[in-house]
Order: structure tokens, then C-alpha cells, then sequence
């Protein structure tokens, strides 16, 4: 089965809203790990919209699992994960109107900028994860960044209308799963996903972690962090059944 990464994003969205010291995304990060997930995901936006800088560097400090920075290309984020130092960077794109990150790294027209970053990264000991499309060219750019991992984004499967896209976003992230495996990347997967639709993602073959926040959140309101973390893991153990 997949490993489990929870993104507590949102711990600290709701923290921003009243612009005080609760709910603590450190405090969840911990209760994430005791409840078994793998890894610890947290963005760093450049507006800081939700995650800080202090609360990045208090998870360096912290986390027992492993710490996955997402991240923009900006060079500001980039100096700041250099000297945080993060087990795992996942490059993402940032747009300042958006929610949430929507679509994946645009690493054809961004190819020197993201190789770039993903050189300076590397070069550090930091893992380096893209997150993309699941489109053959933007894998296939990916792979000559020099990247170890890409992560998939999910979100057109989250978001299918009925039984036919759902099939058909499904097939996608099949077909790009092998093709990526098979020019030697490392596969992890994201965004959208949630208690009805994870469990088709959870069993592509080659697929490692997929990362999980909103609905993990969002289920921790009526039932705790632990449960919802634990409930999440029981469904990516049902998969590999």
C-alpha cells in the first residue's frame, strides 16, 4: 500500500483566521504521527497565507517522520528551504488569486527555472518531488530536471462529473504512473483525494505516497485528528488487498 503524507495546511488556515496561536499545526503534526501517517506535508506559500516561516522551522525541529516542504520556485522560498533543510521539497506552482494550488508545475515552460531550483535543492541532500500533470511531455520534462520523484495531481479525478471521467481520469494516472516508473522517476500522488475516491489511487501499482489534507482536516472536525488520520490509513490498507 501507499505511504500516507497529511498536509496540516488548513490546521494553520484556521489559526490565520483569527490570527492567534490556535489551532498549534505543530500540535497536528504530532497528533498525524502518533495516528501512523509517514510524512508531514506543509507549504509555504510566498504570501504566507497560512503556513509561516516559524512553523516550518518548529517542524524541522519536531517531526519524527519525514518533513515535505511544498514550495514555489520563488528564489525567497528557495533560500528559505535551503537553510531549513527539509527531508523532501515538492515544487508546485503558486498563483496569489487561487484557494488552493491548482494544476500542476508547468515544467516545459518553466524547464531552466525548475532545474534550477531542483540543482540548488540536490545539492544540499533535500529530495526533490514536481508536482505535475499526468501528461507524457510534462513527465517526461520532469525527468530531465534531474528530479527523483514527481507527484501526480489528482485533481481531474477528484473533480470527474460521473462513472465515464472518473475511468478515464483514473486511466490517466495509470498510464502515467508506468511511463514515469519507466524512465526511472519515483511516484507519489495528491490533491482532491478523499474518503470516497481514494482508494482506486491507493492501488495503481508504483504509486509510494499520496498526500492528503483538506479532507483529512475536514473530517477531523466531527470525528479528531487521530481517527480521521487512522480512517484515511485504513483505506490505503484496504487497497492492497
Amino acid at each position: 500500500m501507499p505511504k500516507l503524507g497529511v498536509n496540516i495546511d488548513h490546521v494553520a488556515t484556521i489559526r490565520q483566521a483569527r490570527g492567534g496561536m490556535e489551532p498549534d499545526p505543530v500540535l497536528a503534526a504530532r497528533v498525524c504521527e502518533a495516528a501512523g501517517c509517514d510524512s508531514i506535508v506543509a507549504h509555504l506559500r510566498e504570501d504566507r497565507r497560512h503556513m509561516q516561516d516559524k512553523d516550518l522551522y518548529l517542524l524541522r525541529k519536531t517531526v519524527r517522520t519525514l518533513l515535505n516542504m511544498e514550495m514555489s520556485i520563488a528564489k525567497g522560498i528557495v533560500k528559505v528551504a535551503l537553510d531549513l533543510h527539509p527531508d523532501q521539497a515538492t515544487l508546485v506552482p503558486e498563483r496569489r488569486l487561487e484557494v488552493t494550488t491548482e494544476g500542476g508545475l508547468d515544467c516545459v515552460k518553466h524547464a531552466r527555472r525548475v532545474a534550477s531550483a531542483v540543482d540548488k535543492l540536490q545539492s544540499r541532500g533535500i529530495a526533490v518531488s514536481l508536482f505535475i500533470d499526468p501528461v507524457r511531455k510534462q513527465i517526461k520534462a520532469a525527468h530531465e530536471t534531474g528530479c527523483e520523484f514527481i507527484e501526480l495531481h489528482t485533481g481531474e479525478y477528484a473533480n470527474a462529473r460521473n462513472g465515464h471521467e472518473l475511468k478515464e481520469q483514473l486511466n490517466k494516472l495509470i498510464e502515467a504512473t508506468k511511463y514515469a516508473k519507466g524512465i526511472g522517476l519515483r511516484v507519489n500522488a495528491g490533491h482532491g483525494l478523499d474518503y470516497n475516491n481514494v482508494r482506486a489511487v491507493a492501488g495503481i501499482e508504483g504509486i509510494e505516497e499520496l498526500n492528503i489534507g483538506h479532507s483529512i482536516i475536514s473530517r477531523a472536525v466531527f470525528t479528531g485528528l487521530d481517527k480521521a488520520v487512522k480512517e484515511m490509513i485504513a483505506l490505503l490498507t484496504q487497497s492492497s488487498g
